[in-house]
């Protein structure tokens, strides 16, 4: 895919020249296919440390219960986290003093903005490819954001084609590959959650991975997102040597705290055994109990794990 000649900078390039801070950069081995992505810190114990994907308050955020400039505090004050996943649509507005002021409340609160997760920009995999452009296009906001906020990562759909499709992964492969160029001058990655359609079906993403090839791609494997005749646990051990960041899924609990759809311990085992020592998010999508109550019980049920 050609994409002009315009430096995604535009948008924030007076604010991104100026701004400092470290930049989380998980790295691929393309060739091998493994990674080590948001890794723990040398002196942790802990095999991963715990994220809060903002999704999992979303019903407080469109309450007015929330605003996303407090999430960070949320995180450390409520919960303890010290990582948090943005959702593109949370946000107020991507400009750069919007931005700076909500890196500035995660770093006052002791936390990393690790990467933002974008949905309504277009179809990555779209038949037409004017429509492709454009979906590329309208990710550039969010890698800007993305590199002012100190992430590592912003997460894309590639949900938009079909299972089966003959010609999907050709489509995808070339939109993501012009997504990861713009991209690489700030060493983000961009990654794929399997977030339905074509992004679930496993070998499908993962020959999407395969034709790109490039370190700064990758996967953000879910726990959650699979049809009911999928085999989740073999879905997320394919996902995994290329995962820059795990999205830990939950629905309900037992009286126990375990995960009533899925069964952690297995899953947390393939997770550990790709040697995966990142962030492991926790998306809370229950009713019952409510949201704070939920992301707490996934909480300690992850803790296990540690």
């Amino acid at each position: 895919m050609r994409i002009d000649d315009y430096s995604r900078r535009d948008f924030l390039r007076q604010g991104l020249q100026t701004a400092g801070g470290l930049v989380l950069t998980p790295t691929l081995l393309a060739q091998t296919a493994t990674s080590q992505p948001a890794t723990t810190p040398a002196s942790s114990p802990k095999k991963f440390e715990i994220s809060l994907a903002a999704w999992s308050v979303h019903r407080m955020f469109f309450a007015d219960k929330i605003k996303q400039i407090d999430m960070p505090e949320l995180c450390r004050k409520e919960f303890d986290i010290g990582g948090l996943e943005l959702v593109n649509s949370f946000f107020a507005s991507p400009q750069y003093t919007y931005c700076k002021d909500l890196r500035k409340r995660a770093e006052d609160s002791g936390v990393k903005i690790l990467l933002i997760m974008c949905d309504g920009e277009g179809d990555m995999c779209h038949s037409d490819p004017t429509e492709r452009r454009q979906a590329v296009r309208n990710h550039r906001k969010w890698l800007d954001a993305a590199h002012l906020l100190g992430c590592h990562s912003i997460r894309c759909n590639a949900s938009g084609a079909e299972p089966g499709d003959p010609d999907a992964v050709k489509r995808c492969a070339e939109s993501f590959a012009a997504l990861v160029e713009l991209a690489r001058p700030d060493k983000l990655n961009v990654i794929i959650e399997n977030h339905w359609g074509f992004s679930s079906d496993p070998d499908a993403l993962l020959a999407v991975l395969k034709e790109v090839n490039d370190p700064f791609f990758g996967t953000l494997p879910d726990f959650g997102n699979f049809p009911p005749e999928a085999d989740r646990y073999e879905a997320v051990r394919k996902m995994m040597p290329y995962a820059k960041g795990v999205s830990a899924k939950c629905y309900g609990f037992d009286r126990e705290g375990n995960e009533t759809t899925i069964d952690y311990a297995r899953m947390m085992r393939i997770v550990l055994d790709a040697g995966y020592r990142g962030f492991v998010g926790i998306e809370y999508e229950g009713k019952n109990p409510d949201e704070i109550a939920g992301v707490k019980t996934c909480k300690r049920l992850l803790e296990r794990f540690q």
